[in-house]
């Protein structure tokens, strides 16, 4: 394939609901692009796209996959994205180096959350927005009403550049609006065939190009001149205008047919490579120096490289796979480069471009456009890969904050440390998840953004590490704290020939002003010598780890030591030690001890309609509301929960809002917990005791 410049590179991200016909879309193109000989089907596991095992088993998109193919002297690279909430991450990777975003909804469903998602996400990133109606080779297939639903959802910018031709039910073939053109579709190979317009849609279709030459003479003051006296536009000033109408998102395109059958792709690519904007058009990018400033990088071949890696493949045969953007120079095969994320040198072999799981090797990826290469030592996902002469840094993508963690159990003992391995190695491919080893609870915990998420990476450690595993709720790391003072004894005395062992103190217990062990020392006389002080304090320190109600952790505890006695012989630190916890084991029970439990500071974000359900939803998991703000045409629900309550609370919340609603969860506090709370969490803790024991 040979290299395009920027002017000719056109970088279109797929989005919508799962289900909607993305990677069939993207199949299609590649085949009319003779990029593949066959139309693969999801449902085959036969894909180009859907490479990954996981994806085949699922039948589901579960990464954003490239695809690069040449249209019309035009160079295509398709970013497929999943539909799935689950794996947002994946569709940020890809808007971070789109320049359009190509939406496809279902002529069955019309406008779903994965509609109103992928348009929100586009406007965030003041991305340009066209349609692809999908699936219309389906039964119940009603392109009339999915248009309605668009409308409906985003207003009069949605127009129709094509219409579906209907025949006893069945699409049959397209008109052309723009072009005032019909064609037939042979219903095998999707092929079209010019044919006359049918007569009883040539007033539909005269209309619909009103709102087209309405979009074209808002483009430009000559053309709206030129509108006003009646004049017709040259197919120039036609094309020109819409470009820029839908560059600006004055309008969103819409486009029909069905990637499965073939039907409408190719008249849909005919126009979307006439009005998406190149990535020269791309708006500017932004880069800091090693000094602080900020300059813009410009599409340029021949300026200095800066290059941005938006995702990484752990292929499990020729290692890492680094996907990058290139924003100006050029990044060629074997060469040095600088990686100014890490400060370090890394060192090009071959240089690739990607069809799904394909490599075409080049011998460079010029400005604007999309490349892979292998075996980078240090470079992982978001950074960015410069020449020396000119170091700077680009902006990096912005994840979520993973909000649903599970514990993850090695079905073989011993197997813990091959799963915390494994994970981290999976974190190179995808970033929006964390795992970390739990020192109090002993749980390795993953956390994601939903539970389709993590029983991917449970089924990822099995296929590529070989290791099984199984997913639980994890523990819950509850307090234990005091409310009253109380003054005890703790002695130890031991005598088995020789030396023995003497250590007696007096100890009062309080509720101390810290989270940390407050100890001090009140002693007079010298009854315990200042050097047995240290071990009475580290003996409650060890005691303290478990408390004396579930064995959970003891906070806000004062100590003071106020008397004791000692012997010249048999006292030592550990006699002194051991005493001190025994006082400890009896003076706790007697200081009205109580349970804690974590608080978390939760944020809602939801459309308006949820607001009731997620306010009685929060009050049946014992939360406090403590604001509600409109935030973008959003609702905020900000609310103190406790932690216990929220284990599945990804799940519910996508259930209750029909995955419309998402949420960030942080630790706040502890807070005493309710006695019917604290009940429940003493018996399992002392039921896991005697399991233990057993």
């Amino acid at each position: 394939m040979k290299n395009y410049s920027a002017t000719t590179i056109c970088n279109v991200a797929l989005l919508g609901h799962g289900g909607s016909g993305k990677t069939a879309f993207a199949e299609a193109v590649l085949y009319n692009a003779k990029v593949t000989d066959r139309l693969g089907k999801s449902a085959d596991g036969n894909t180009v796209l859907d490479f990954d095992p996981e994806e085949i088993r699922r039948k589901i998109s579960i990464n954003t996959a490239v695809a690069t193919c040449e249209w019309k002297n035009v160079k295509l690279n398709l970013l497929d994205t999943p539909g799935d909430f689950d794996f947002v991450g994946e569709v940020m990777q890809a808007l971070r180096v789109a320049d359009s975003v190509l939406v496809l909804v279902s002529a069955k469903d019309g406008v779903s959350v994965g509609t109103e998602k992928a348009v929100r996400q586009a406007r965030k990133k003041d991305l340009p927005c066209y349609f692809f109606v999908s699936r219309m080779d389906e039964a119940n297939a009603d392109f009339s009403k999915t248009l309605e639903s668009l409308r409906t959802s985003f207003g009069n910018r949605v127009v129709p550049f094509a219409w579906p031709i209907i025949k006893d039910g069945k699409m049959t073939g397209v008109v052309d609006v723009v072009d005032q053109v019909a064609y037939s579709f042979d219903p095998k190979t999707g092929e079209r065939i010019k044919i006359d317009m049918p007569e009883d849609m040539q007033a539909m279709i005269d209309e619909l190009e009103e709102p087209l030459m309405e979009a074209v003479a808002e483009s430009a003051d000559h053309l709206m001149e030129k509108y006003f006296a009646g004049e017709k536009f040259t197919e120039e000033e036609l094309y020109h205008g819409l470009h820029d109408a839908a560059r600006t998102g004055h309008v969103y395109p819409v486009y029909v047919g069905s990637g499965l059958m073939n039907w409408g792709v190719r008249s849909t690519l005919d126009h979307l490579i006439d009005i998406m904007p190149t990535a020269a058009e791309a708006d500017e990018v932004k880069a800091e120096t090693t000094d602080g400033q900020t300059i813009v990088i410009k599409p340029d071949e021949k300026a200095p490289l800066a290059a941005f890696v938006f995702k990484t493949i752990a292929d499990p045969f020729v290692g890492r796979i680094s996907m990058f953007r290139v924003y100006s120079g050029s990044f060629k095969a074997n060469s040095t480069v600088y990686n100014s994320s890490k400060e370090k040198d890394e060192r090009i072999g071959s240089v690739f471009l990607m069809v799904g799981k394909k490599q075409i090797p080049t011998d460079a990826v010029i400005a604007g456009d999309i490349g892979a290469v292998t075996k980078l030592l240090v470079t992982t996902t978001n950074d960015t890969l410069c020449d020396k002469t000119q170091v700077v840094t680009l902006p990096p993508i912005k994840f979520p904050v993973p909000c649903l963690s599970m514990a993850i159990l090695p079905k073989a003992k011993g197997e813990e440390d091959k799963i915390v391995t494994g994970l981290h190695k999976l974190q190179d491919e995808d970033p929006v998840f964390t795992v970390r080893n739990d020192p109090e609870t002993h749980q390795i915990v993953v956390s994601g953004l939903g539970e389709q998420q993590i029983d991917v990476l449970r089924s990822k450690l099995s296929s590529k590490f070989h290791v099984e595993s199984t997913l639980e709720e994890p523990r819950v790391p509850y307090r234990e704290t005091i409310r009253k003072k109380v003054k005890v004894q703790g002695k130890h005395k031991k005598q088995s020939g020789g030396h023995g062992q003497y250590g007696d103190v007096w100890i009062e217990f309080e509720p101390g002003p810290t989270e940390a062990l407050t100890f001090e020392e009140k002693i007079f006389g010298g009854s315990v010598p200042k050097s047995f002080h240290p071990a009475v304090e580290k003996g409650l320190q060890d005691a303290i780890s478990k408390g004396v109600l579930a064995g959970y952790p003891v906070v806000n505890l004062k100590a003071t030591l106020v008397d004791g006695s000692y012997h010249d012989v048999d006292s030592s630190e550990m006699s002194f030690k051991l005493a001190a916890r025994l006082a400890y084991k009896t003076g706790l029970p007697q200081a009205s001890p109580v349970l804690l439990e974590p608080i978390s500071l939760v944020k809602v974000f939801i459309p308006d309609d949820y607001l009731g359900d997620i306010m009685g939803d929060m009050n049946k998991r014992r939360g406090r509301i403590v604001s509600i703000d409109p935030d973008e045409g959003i609702q905020v629900v900000t609310a103190e929960v406790p932690t216990s309550e929220m284990a599945k609370y990804a799940t519910d919340l996508k259930s209750m809002t029909s995955g419309r609603g998402w949420y960030s969860i942080e630790f706040a506090r502890y807070e005493q917990a309710p006695q019917i709370v604290a009940d429940k969490v003493i018996a399992d803790a002392k039921k896991h005791l005697e399991e233990d024991e057993d």
